[in-house]
This record gives structure tokens, C-alpha cells and sequence, in this order.
């Protein structure tokens, strides 16, 4: 049996020491202690090493273990992803904007120490979740953007490089740009119609992953004594408008921590998560007593009704994007949600890290599937 907290060792006591009447059963009320370290997150925490021994997830809880404190060791766990090339969806080699750029947000909060920081449409640092932890170490400000923030990078002593693209994702800019502009556009609309279809197609065609096409990386982590941190990085959209930032740098929607209730983040379409500023909701309903899985299923509800644009509705008048939501709460309870259990061919899973290693699991789903466009 794991070691009890003092607290628990008490109440047993206490139990015990209540008669029973005849051929009562005792209550039980042995109970794990809470406040274990422990590493959630999206899947892709789970997959990419960058050459090492550890995932992202693997690395934030080992280094919780040795002590490190909760939100540098999210950060270090989130870098393996941002560093990997193979990585897709955030970091260096991270799918690029419609002009071919790789844009990076980020957003870190320490829910125990109450700082938060973030950086958005930053260009060649490879690193945005550190630039994000220097903002909130050493600055009096949340967040920092483009041109700006790339240049407190520098002052802080990141390397910033000329291009984050690496062959993989400036062979795929090329190839969905020969897809949506054979014969130059013109017009706008017609534009943006034919640069979603060339996106749809490539997933379709199983050349980008439907889960991450928004791409990005949550990680929140619980400490040994009950400190939360959390930390959200991504490359943003494929082939997005430059200058376009989603949820993952605004507190409340991509993150939200506070180290008495519990922390959330999310992976899926932004827009609709910043609508809803839906992180800050599942952590008021945590607050309200709600369990993670609960908390996340109503911020999901809450999406669905907030989806009344045709353009963003499947036939069945459900909406046509993916969204999932990672959540912890301070006892140590934790969830993934989705709102679609299988979307466009993808079952949504989310992934932890605590005692007993590395596992991952199937999402608790709003709604059961997304065809493939």
C-alpha cells in the first residue's frame, strides 16, 4: 500500500477505534495519499524523446522527484517536444505559417507561486516555453509578442536563428501551397476556402496528423507537496495568416492554473477554446467541487452551444473541429476529454506520469465521431 498522509493515518485511527455492531463490515477507509507527483498531458508528452531516454512527460516527473520545482520541471519536460524535428506540432521544425514561418506561442503558469508568462508569434527560438518562463521570472508582464518578444529572447540569451523550418515541414508548406495556389487567387475568400480544402486533404491523405493540425503540447504537473504548474506550447495552426495566435499563449483559454484548485489546458481549435475562455471554466467548475472529468465534459457542452456558425457545423449540427481538455486537480485526480471520442479516423487519448510510469489512456468523449471531411 502506498504511504499514507498523516491526515489519512488519523482518520483510520479514528475509524478503528468506533464499535461495530455485531456482523458489521468496517468502513474503508485506508485511503492513497493524495498528493504523489504527478504529469499530465496531451499524447504527443508521451511520444517524442529528441534522441534521450524520456518524454516529455517522463522527463516533468522526474524531475519533480529530484526535487526541481513544479514549473521548470514542466518547462524542461515540454522542451524535449519543442527541440524534437520530428515534432510536428510545436518547436523547431514546427509546421510553418502561410508564408512559410514558423510562429511559436506559449504560456506558463505557476499556480502555487501565482506568476504566469507567454510569448506569441514569436519567430527562431526554438524554445518558447523557456521565453515564456522568463517573462514570468523576469519581467512585471504576461505576455510578449512578435518582433518584441523575440527580442527580449535575445536579451535573456536564447539563440534566435534565421528559420525554424526544418526539411520536413518546408517540403510540406511547399507541397500544401502547390495545393491552394495553382493559379494564384486572387480573390480572398475563394483563397481561404481552397487553402482549408488543401489542410482537409492532407489529413485526409495522412499527410499531418488530424489531432495535432492545430498543433500543440499541454503538460500540467502536481508536485510531491501539492504545488501545480502547467505549460502549453505550440506552432499554432497549419499554414495559419501570419500573426495569427490562438488560445495556447492567453491565460484562461490554452492554460489556467491555481495552485488551491487545480490546473487545465487544451490541444484543439483555439478559436473556439478563446470564445469560451474554457481553461478558466473547467477550473471554476474544479472549484465548485466538480471531478476533472466532469469539469472538462461541461466546458465541452459549453463549446458545442457556443458552435453556431454554419461554416463550423457538421450535418448533424454538431461542431466540425476537434477540441480536448487535460485536467488535474489538486487531490491528485486527473482526466481527458474530448469532444469526439474518434475524431476524423483518430481515437483522442491523453496521457500521465506518476509512480507507476507512463501511461495513456482514451479521452472521455462528448460525442461519439467526426467522419473525415
Amino acid at each position: 500500500m502506498s504511504e499514507l498522509t498523516r491526515r489519512e493515518l488519523i482518520v483510520a485511527g479514528a475509524a478503528a477505534a468506533v464499535p461495530l455492531a455485531a456482523g458489521a463490515r468496517a468502513p474503508e477507509v485506508l485511503i492513497r495519499a493524495t498528493r504523489v507527483p504527478l504529469a499530465i498531458g496531451s499524447t504527443n508528452g508521451a511520444q517524442f524523446r529528441n534522441g534521450g531516454l524520456r518524454t516529455a512527460l517522463e522527463e516533468a516527473y522526474a524531475r519533480m522527484v529530484a526535487g526541481e520545482d513544479v514549473l521548470a520541471a514542466a518547462v524542461a519536460g515540454v522542451s524535449l517536444n519543442e527541440l524534437d524535428p520530428l515534432e510536428e506540432s510545436v518547436g523547431y521544425g514546427g509546421l510553418p505559417n502561410a508564408e512559410g514561418v514558423v510562429q511559436l506561442d506559449a504560456s506558463v503558469m505557476h499556480g502555487t507561486r501565482r506568476r504566469a508568462g507567454g510569448v506569441a508569434a514569436l519567430e527562431g527560438v526554438r524554445t518558447p516555453a523557456a521565453v515564456a518562463l522568463a517573462v514570468a521570472e523576469a519581467t512585471d508582464h504576461h505576455l510578449l509578442v512578435g518582433e518584441g518578444a523575440q527580442r527580449f529572447a535575445r536579451q535573456m540569451g536564447f539563440a534566435v536563428e534565421p528559420d525554424l523550418n526544418t526539411e520536413n515541414s518546408r517540403r510540406k508548406w511547399r507541397e500544401w501551397k502547390a495545393k491552394i495556389d495553382p493559379a494564384h487567387w486572387l480573390d480572398p475568400s475563394r483563397r481561404d476556402a481552397a487553402a482549408d480544402a488543401a489542410r482537409e486533404a492532407m489529413i485526409a491523405e495522412g499527410r499531418i496528423d488530424p489531432m495535432h493540425a492545430c498543433g500543440t503540447v499541454n503538460l500540467c504537473v502536481l508536485g510531491p507537496a501539492g504545488e501545480l504548474a502547467g505549460v502549453t506550447t505550440t506552432s499554432g495552426l497549419s499554414w495559419k495568416i501570419p500573426g495569427r495566435v490562438g488560445d495556447s499563449p492567453i491565460l484562461g483559454a490554452g492554460l489556467y492554473v491555481d495552485g488551491e484548485v487545480g490546473a487545465a489546458g487544451s490541444t484543439g481549435r483555439g478559436e473556439a477554446n478563446l470564445y469560451s475562455l474554457a481553461c478558466f471554466f473547467v477550473v471554476e467548475e474544479l472549484r465548485r467541487g466538480a471531478h476533472p472529468k466532469d469539469a472538462g465534459m461541461a466546458a465541452l457542452e459549453r463549446v458545442r452551444r457556443n458552435t453556431t456558425e454554419k461554416r463550423l457545423l457538421d450535418p448533424q449540427g454538431n461542431p466540425n473541429f476537434g477540441l480536448q481538455f487535460y485536467v488535474l486537480d489538486r487531490q491528485g485526480r486527473a482526466a481527458g476529454v474530448s469532444l469526439y471520442a474518434d475524431y476524423r479516423g483518430s481515437i483522442a487519448k491523453w496521457a500521465s506520469c506518476g509512480e507507476g510510469g507512463l501511461e495513456v489512456r482514451e479521452c472521455e468523449a462528448l460525442l461519439p465521431s467526426l467522419a473525415p471531411a
